[in-house]
């Protein structure tokens, strides 16, 4: 990977995030199940009751279904207040604008990237296995919460937008944590040895934005295909590891 892009790289993920509170909902793929928590829900149950000190979930979790349902471009400030029910003033109280909100949705997406890793290292999975495991997952995540990943890794915040402080800290942070687990996969045969954790994990990830980029994008729809490829870039991964 250039070196230019060595700083949006260092950009990718989080390790400590603000509590985040979402409803449940299964990823699966091959090997077995994590769940992480996510918001799931249809727009018709977007109306939320809330007490005091829980607007801004409030307006996360609606502004996240919004999006996910009907893509960014749909979402506004007053859209957001009146959907979760409250004056459209109350949103500025927690956001000043749009890019403050949508810089909050991406930060939070990278919160529910992190819990992925950090279940799936919890379980009892061989290293070849939680690796697999991990693959499917980011992927799965990817495509079922398209619009989210688009404002963690596109242009309209990172390049025409103006990522807020915490986002980066968060983007940064969270790639460490990949880092320090490719490091772990570099020492038990895994992932190749033959360079830096931090080269081997940028390219490693770059292969599984790009993949995920050619499904969002349409290039690709055939889930079968999905399937077939994932498994053979699995084993390109590795094949250099011994």
């Amino acid at each position: 990977m250039a070196h230019n892009h060595d700083s949006l790289c260092l950009l990718f993920f989080k390790l400590l995030l603000p509590a985040c509170n979402f409803d449940t909902v299964k990823i699966g793929f091959h090997f077995d199940i994590v769940k992480i928590e996510v918001s799931n829900r249809p727009m018709s149950t977007l109306k939320t009751q809330y007490h005091h000190g829980d607007l801004t979930k409030s307006l996360l979790e609606s502004a996240s279904l919004i999006i996910k349902e009907k893509g960014v471009e749909s979402l506004s400030m007053r859209k957001l207040a009146d959907t979760v029910g409250v004056s459209r003033t109350a949103p500025y109280h927690h956001f000043k604008d749009k890019n403050a909100l949508l810089c909050a949705l991406a930060e939070q997406g990278f919160c529910e990237q992190e819990k992925i890793l950090k279940v799936l290292r919890a379980q009892k999975n061989t290293a070849e296995e939680g690796f697999s495991k991990y693959v499917h997952a980011y992927l799965d995540y990817a495509l079922q919460h398209n619009e989210t990943y688009d404002l963690m890794y596109g242009r309209a915040l990172w390049k025409a937008g103006n990522p807020s402080d915490s986002l980066k800290a968060a983007s940064k942070q969270t790639f460490k944590a990949w880092i320090d687990w490719v490091e772990e996969l570099q020492e038990q045969n895994i992932l190749p040895n033959n360079n830096t954790p931090l080269r081997i994990g940028q390219t490693t990830w770059a292969s599984l934005h790009g993949l995920a980029r050619l499904f969002i994008d349409g290039i690709y729809l055939d889930k079968e295909d999905l399937s077939d490829m994932v498994e053979q870039m699995i084993k390109n991964l590795c094949s250099t590891s011994t």
